[in-house]
């Protein structure tokens, strides 16, 4: 085993450890929470060194670059790739057709344009709804930050629940970023809370997953509730530059 390999293998059975640890101080299943590996920005190598190392599930941000590694790599049948950065709604095609779960589904304009396009591929493809609950005028997603005006969306929530060639599995959130793991958990709890409310007042979706916690609070994410973390330079280590 090469020294890369070997040290992200070690970084990545660390991640599952610590996400155990987390998940069985709040009295759950550690296997009920799934590691996505970030491999955004990575070279090819990297990712392969990822897949040899026990990744799973790998999560990228462009749908461009994913394809280009999907393509690279279509011999590693048994990694899911996942998408989870921002989707421009003319990059939707390559993600109806490329990726078992879209994280970042953020309006009902893209949810139509991506449902349009799952049809074409004949399939239904699994998402991940994106609120913004810390009301960051930066970030995408619905707008959950005031939980007093949840019902105004279930307008939207309810159509996207309508696409047939959709299935919505949970929710996904971006905390503001802070290098206090503690300062997240607010906005967890939050989403959370949404969850429970979606269930009840709109109980056509399972709402099931919840996709939150990255490198610098995944610990604190599980404990609030987290099936999905997404951790990359935990595990990778740094990224190289976008251009470079």
């Amino acid at each position: 085993m090469s020294d890369l390999v070997s040290s992200i293998r070690q970084r990545y059975l660390q991640t599952l450890d610590a996400i155990a640890a987390s998940a069985r101080k709040v009295g759950r299943e550690p296997e009920s929470i799934r590691l996505v590996v970030v491999t955004k920005l990575q070279p090819i190598e990297v990712v392969e060194t990822a897949i040899e190392a026990g990744a799973k599930i790998l999560g990228e941000n462009y749908p461009e670059e994913a394809v280009e590694k999907i393509t690279k790599l279509k011999s590693q049948t048994k990694v899911e790739w996942h998408i989870i950065g921002h989707v421009q709604s003319r990059k939707a095609r390559l993600v109806a057709n490329h990726f078992a779960l879209f994280h970042t589904l953020d309006s009902l304009k893209l949810a139509e344009r991506v449902d349009r396009f799952a049809a074409e591929f004949n399939r239904v493809l699994p998402v991940l709804l994106e609120f913004n609950v810390g009301g960051e005028e930066s970030k995408s997603g619905w707008d959950a930050s005031d939980e007093t005006r949840w019902t105004d969306l279930l307008s939207d929530l309810n159509s996207v629940a309508s696409l047939t060639h959709l299935q919505v599995r949970g929710l996904m959130t971006m905390p503001p970023l802070s290098t206090d793991p503690e300062a997240a958990r607010p906005y967890f709890q939050r989403l959370r809370r949404l969850q429970g409310f979606l269930a009840k007042h709109v109980p056509r979706v399972e709402w099931r997953e919840l996709s939150m916690g990255t490198s610098a609070d995944y610990s604190v994410a599980v404990e609030e509730g987290a099936t999905f973390v997404r951790v990359g330079q935990a595990i990778l280590g740094p990224r190289p530059r976008h251009g470079d």
